[in-house]
């Protein structure tokens, strides 16, 4: 388990002793979801910083019409519930599920507090947090400002960034791919075909390829 934990940069230069402390007093532990289970439903209390260690998260909501948007996703590496955790408010403001299976690590407040004396666990923390913090001002800008098209590309665009490659293979199916847009799928569809018959992209099941990405990074 230790190695686990100085394997995350968040962690890897804090003293050996003072985690070890910690994950004897159980204030960091380790738990394993199946594909399709809660992690937190939406209120929730957040009692934990949790590092995703394995497998992928997403974060869901409810929206009138009684679809499911997807807000957020938790790829390996990522870090929830530092933003509640210290807030004000500390209830999930969306249902947390797992998309595939996948392995937590769940740190107490009072670990994280302790922690926080570490310059370089803080500046990891706040480096995270920013990365948050820009995810959710993207998701804003998605959801107010652009057109279906403008975020479908956006997400394609991102993923050729994440796989350093024009030929890029969802990580998600079609149907999370909707509800990740906050739309439903026959629009979805409709907006790949006539990117496809524009000569945009290409579509080979869950393999899209991307013809006007000229770099990445």
């Amino acid at each position: 388990m230790i190695e686990k934990i100085k394997a995350i940069p968040l962690f890897s230069q804090l003293p050996l002793h003072v985690v070890e402390e910690q994950i004897s007093g159980n204030q960091l532990y380790l738990k394993n979801y199946a594909k399709g289970a809660t992690v937190y439903n939406q209120k929730d209390s957040c009692k934990t910083l949790d590092i995703v260690l394995s497998g992928s998260l997403a974060a869901y909501s409810l929206l009138e019409n009684g679809s499911a948007m997807t807000m957020f996703e938790f790829p390996k590496g990522q870090m929830l519930g530092a933003n509640l955790l210290f807030g004000d408010t500390h209830a999930y403001p969306f249902t947390i599920y797992c998309m595939s299976d996948a392995q937590i690590l769940h740190v107490t407040k009072q670990a994280v507090s302790i922690f926080l004396h570490d310059y370089h666990f803080t500046m990891q923390f706040i480096k995270m947090l920013s990365h948050n913090s820009h995810k959710l001002n993207r998701k804003i800008t998605m959801t107010t400002q652009n057109t279906l098209r403008e975020n479908l590309l956006e997400y394609l665009k991102q993923q050729a960034i994440l796989q350093q490659s024009n030929r890029i293979r969802l990580p998600i199916n079609k149907k999370q791919l909707a509800d990740y847009l906050g739309v439903q799928r026959p629009s979805l569809f409709r907006e790949l075909k006539k990117l496809k018959d524009e000569g945009i992209i290409e579509i080979a099941n869950r393999i899209i390829r991307l013809n006007d990405v000229q770099e990445f990074g």
